[in-house]
């Protein structure tokens, strides 16, 4: 019998590994998805992690989480190392959406990157507008974003509607406008050698 699978994931990608296990029938999967927000204080992701697998592990033969390092410094690592726990390789979500070998091509081609995905260009205007005051004070847009020259939009999907935004987004933040459409498939690469139906059982220590 398959081990049943706790995946710990950040919010901002619950879509998308919503649409993996379904296309992939990985049924021993569940998700439980922490406050996409939490990336505006990176700080508090470790402890939002350690609390979720103390609280839930011990119902599940295998933990995993879905984070990259996030903006941690090495402190969520830190957290899954003292538990055994593994997590999805990259630095961030934009990095296993597209590879790592392309995220760094794209990357090495114009440093000055603004990257938008489909969460994020859905929730713009709340957390990047609003949540940085944009709206109220649109001086501050050079100050944040003068050292920027592209945004780029890395779609999970081909929405017309999405596009439409991100372009506009571009324009507001006086960005030059790229689309990449990834679809799902790197991430569901990244994610099958620790999710497929192949994946060894593990236990989770629990201090």
């Amino acid at each position: 019998m398959q081990a049943k699978v706790l995946v710990i994931a950040c919010g901002a990608i619950a879509r998308e590994l919503v649409r993996i296990k379904a296309m992939n029938h990985w049924d021993h999967i569940e998700y439980q998805c922490l406050p996409a927000a939490l990336h505006n204080t990176p700080e508090n992701i470790p402890k939002a992690v350690e609390a979720k697998i103390q609280s839930q592990a011990r119902n599940y033969q295998k933990v995993f989480v879905a984070y990259g390092d996030c903006g941690t410094g090495g402190k969520l690592d830190q957290v899954l190392d003292d538990y055994g726990i593994e997590r999805i390789p990259g630095a961030h979500c934009y990095q296993f959406f597209t590879g790592t070998e392309e995220f760094n091509r794209m990357a090495e081609t114009e440093p000055g990157t603004f990257y938008l995905t489909d969460f994020l260009t859905r929730n713009f205007e709340r957390l990047v507008i609003k949540g940085l005051k944009l709206d109220q004070q649109p001086q501050l847009i050079p100050l944040i974003f003068g050292n920027y020259k592209r945004m780029l939009y890395l779609a999970q999907t081909e929405s017309e509607d999405l596009q439409r935004l991100a372009r506009r987004y571009a324009r507001f933040l006086g960005l030059e406008y790229e689309y990449c459409f990834t679809s799902d498939r790197p991430f569901a690469l990244a994610l099958e050698p620790s999710l497929g139906p192949t994946s060894h059982d593990q236990g989770v220590k629990i201090p």
